[in-house]
C-alpha cells in the first residue's frame, strides 16, 4: 500500500472537496479517507497531550466534520440513495464538538456547563449523533451501483497499491 496516494486523497478531500456533496466516490477512496483521518486526529492528540494543547483534538476533529460528511453523503450517493441523512449526523456531531470546545474553553465552569447540557439534552444529541454514525456507517459499507445513477457516473476505481 502506497502511504502517498493515502495522503494525496485525504488531501485532495479536504483541499478540493471539503463541502461537494455532489456526485458519487467509492467504497475504497472513501474508507481509505476515514483511515487516514483517524491517523490525523490521534497524531494531533497526541501531540496536543504532549504540548499541553487541549484544544487541538477538538480543533481538527471539527475541521475535519465537513469533508468527512460530504464524503460519505457521496458515498452513499454512490449507493443510488439520497445522501441527505448525512446532516443528521453532521448537525449532531457539530453541536456536540462546538460545545465541547466552550466547555473546554470555560474552565471549571465549563464542568458544570457540561453537567447541566448533558443531563438536561445532550444525552439526546449524542444519541442521534450514535444512530446516525451507524446507520451511516452501514449505508457507506454497501456496494455502489454499477454505471451511472442518478447522481453521476461511477467513481474511478481507487487502488492505493
Amino acid at each position: 500500500m502506497d502511504f502517498s496516494k493515502l495522503w494525496q486523497n485525504f488531501l485532495d478531500t479536504v483541499q478540493n472537496h471539503y463541502m461537494d456533496f455532489n456526485g458519487r466516490v467509492g467504497r475504497a477512496q472513501f474508507w481509505y479517507f476515514v483511515l487516514v483521518s483517524i491517523g490525523v486526529i490521534v497524531i494531533v492528540s497526541i501531540v496536543a497531550g504532549i504540548l499541553h494543547i487541549g484544544l487541538l483534538g477538538p480543533l481538527a476533529g471539527l475541521a475535519l466534520l465537513l469533508p468527512t460528511g460530504a464524503l460519505a453523503a457521496r458515498r452513499i450517493q454512490d449507493t443510488g440513495q439520497n445522501g441527505s441523512l448525512v446532516w443528521i449526523w453532521i448537525i449532531a456531531s457539530a453541536i456536540n464538538r462546538f460545545l465541547a470546545l466552550m466547555f473546554f474553553v470555560a474552565g471549571p465552569l465549563g464542568a458544570i456547563g457540561f453537567l447541566f447540557y448533558f443531563f438536561s439534552i445532550g444525552w439526546l444529541i449524542n444519541l442521534v449523533e450514535l444512530v446516525a454514525a451507524v446507520a451511516l456507517i452501514y449505508f457507506c459499507a454497501q456496494p455502489g451501483t454499477a454505471g451511472p445513477n442518478q447522481y453521476g457516473a461511477e467513481p474511478p476505481i481507487f487502488a492505493p497499491n
